[in-house]
């Protein structure tokens, strides 16, 4: 049942596009059809694009997700590393993400590297306090536990503290997936001279509305499937533990 009212909600959605492209100007806002014909038109050009876009949001997630959460599981259970940390955490919290970018580039030159340093810089400190507030809710009867029975500090990890953060990794994934796509598309813009950010920026040159509508609902199709189809049911996966909302 719930498939079908998503399909059904989608094409409904269609319809209204459709409805209002008739009355609209085909130049400023083309319809389904037009945008259909755009992605055609790109014939191989239009994976490429994807595939290069892809592989930099795979980079930046899985580095930004990597020292978040070492730096959230430090600055849970060390109140000195909080100190020391917190304030770089709130400068980056409340820097823009385009003030990032444009000086990751003018100091670290128009490459590969500084865009990825930039969009990392954006999610680390997203990722790195939602892990932070799970390591402060670890259960302490559980630590105490570990000391009883003497485990290891890997033992520790894998078997207590983990399956406690795991509903916290899963939120910093989700929430953290959606934040750096959009970033690298902005980063692309900017800097690079291939990606989908690269080609809207070519197609808002131009003046062509049906090349960015269809770049960008190529590339928002592949992250809602890898919303559905990954993420959605990792996160089910690892909170399988907690008791299920009535």
């Amino acid at each position: 049942m719930s498939s079908w009212l998503r399909l059904a909600s989608l094409l409904v959605l269609l319809a209204v596009w459709h409805v209002l492209s008739l009355h609209a100007d085909p130049r400023t806002f083309p319809g389904p059809s037009a945008v259909a014909l755009a992605m055609r038109d790109e014939g191989a050009k239009l994976p490429v694009n994807l595939a290069i876009t892809l592989v930099r949001v795979a980079v930046s997630f899985a580095v930004a997700m990597a020292l978040g959460s070492a730096l959230g599981l430090l600055m849970g259970r060390s109140r000195a590393a909080d100190d020391v940390i917190d304030p770089w955490l709130i400068v980056l919290l409340n820097l823009p993400a385009l003030v990032i970018i444009v000086l990751a580039y003018v100091w670290g030159g128009l490459n590969e590297a500084a865009g990825i340093v930039a969009v990392v810089l954006n999610k680390l400190p997203n990722t790195t306090v939602t892990v932070r507030e799970g390591a402060r809710s670890l259960d302490r009867g559980l630590d105490e536990m570990a000391q009883v029975f003497r485990m290891t500090a890997w033992v520790r990890l894998r078997h207590v503290v983990l399956p406690q953060l795991a509903p916290y990794f899963a939120a910093a994934t989700r929430s953290g997936l959606s934040l750096v796509w959009k970033i690298v598309l902005v980063a692309e813009l900017l800097g690079r001279s291939d990606g989908v950010g690269a080609e809207i920026y070519t197609a808002f040159q131009l003046f062509d509305v049906a090349r960015i509508l269809a770049y960008a609902i190529a590339f928002v199709v592949v992250m809602v499937a890898i919303e559905t189809f990954l993420v959605q049911p990792l996160e089910r996966y690892v909170s399988r533990w907690r008791p299920k909302a009535l």
